[in-house]
C-alpha cells in the first residue's frame, strides 16, 4: 500500500501549490492598484522612457545588463569576444550601469560574461532603474510579482513531483497489480496542477511580467517612434536589443558572446 501514501503526498502538495497560487493572484491586484495610486498620473503619460528603463519593461534586470554590455561593445569601450569573456577597454563607466560593469569585472579587467552579466543584474544600479519606474506606474512592483511568479513556479514543480510519485508507485506494486487504477489516482491531481497553470497563464499574466500596462503602452510607441525616426540606426539597433534581447543582435559573434563561448553562429541564434 505504499503506493497510497505517495497518492495522498502527490494530492497534499498539488492542493497546497494550487491553493498558494490562487491566494497570490487574489492579492495581486491589491499591490498593483497601491503602486497605481501612488504614482502620479500625469508623470506616467508624459514620461520618457530611457533604452534602460525600456529594457526592464521588456526583460527585467538581465535585460538591462545585456543593453548594458552591448552598448558598452559597441562603443568601444568594452570587448565581448565569442569566447564568452569581457574585457575592460575603457575603466571610466559613464553611468552607474557602465560603472556596475566594470566593478563586476574585478581589477584583472577580465571576466566570464555569463558571469558578469548576473553580478550586474542584481546590482544597485539595476535596482534603481527599476524603483524609478514603479514610483510612476510603469513597473510591476515586486509586491505584486514575485508571489506570482514563486506560486507558478510551486505549481509546475507539484506537477513534476505527481509523475515521479505516479512513477514511483507503479514500480512499488506487487507483481500481477494492474497500474491503471493506480496512475488515475494520480492524474487528479496532475489535471488540477496542469489546470491550474493553465487557468494562471490567462489569467494573471499581467503581474507575472515586468511592466504594467501603461508601461507595455509606453514600450510600444518607443519602438514605433525609434522605428520611425531612425530606422536602421545605432539608436534603433539598441532599442531591438532592449525589447527583444540579444537574439535581435545581427551580429553571429556577438550573439556567441552571450551564448556562454558558443562561436557557432546556429547555437548562438537559439538565444531569444
Amino acid at each position: 500500500m505504499l503506493w497510497l501514501i505517495l497518492v495522498l503526498l502527490a494530492w497534499a502538495v498539488a492542493a497546497v501549490s494550487c491553493l498558494r497560487l490562487c491566494l497570490a493572484a487574489a492579492d495581486a491586484p491589491r499591490h498593483l492598484d497601491e503602486a497605481a495610486e501612488e504614482a502620479r498620473s500625469d508623470v506616467c503619460a508624459s514620461y520618457e522612457l530611457t533604452l534602460p528603463e525600456a529594457a526592464f519593461l521588456a526583460g527585467g534586470p538581465q535585460r538591462v545588463t545585456e543593453l548594458t554590455l552591448v552598448s558598452m561593445h559597441r562603443e568601444r569601450r568594452l570587448l565581448l569576444a565569442h569566447t564568452g569573456w569581457a574585457t575592460v577597454v575603457a575603466p571610466d563607466g559613464e553611468s552607474d550601469l557602465e560603472r556596475s560593469v566594470i566593478g563586476a569585472i574585478g581589477p584583472s579587467g577580465q571576466a566570464r560574461t555569463a558571469a558578469v552579466r548576473t553580478a550586474v543584474s542584481a546590482a544597485d544600479a539595476v535596482r534603481a532603474v527599476a524603483d524609478r519606474l514603479v514610483r510612476v506606474g510603469l513597473a510591476v512592483p515586486d509586491t505584486a510579482r514575485a508571489p506570482v511568479v514563486s506560486a507558478i513556479r510551486a505549481v509546475r514543480g507539484s506537477s513534476v513531483l505527481t509523475v515521479m510519485l505516479a512513477a514511483g508507485a507503479v514500480l512499488t506494486l506487487s507483481q500481477g497489480q494492474r497500474p491503471g487504477p493506480v496512475l488515475a489516482w494520480f492524474a487528479l491531481p496532475l489535471v488540477m496542477t496542469l489546470g491550474c497553470l493553465a487557468l494562471a497563464r490567462f489569467e494573471v499574466h499581467a503581474y507575472t511580467g515586468w511592466a504594467s500596462p501603461a508601461g507595455i503602452r509606453l514600450l510600444c510607441s518607443l519602438v514605433e517612434r525609434e522605428h520611425a525616426a531612425s530606422g536602421a540606426g545605432e539608436r534603433a539597433r539598441l532599442t531591438m536589443v532592449a525589447v527583444h534581447g540579444v537574439g535581435a543582435l545581427d551580429d553571429p559573434q556577438l550573439r556567441a558572446a552571450f551564448a556562454g563561448g558558443r562561436a557557432n553562429g546556429r547555437a548562438a541564434d537559439r538565444i531569444r
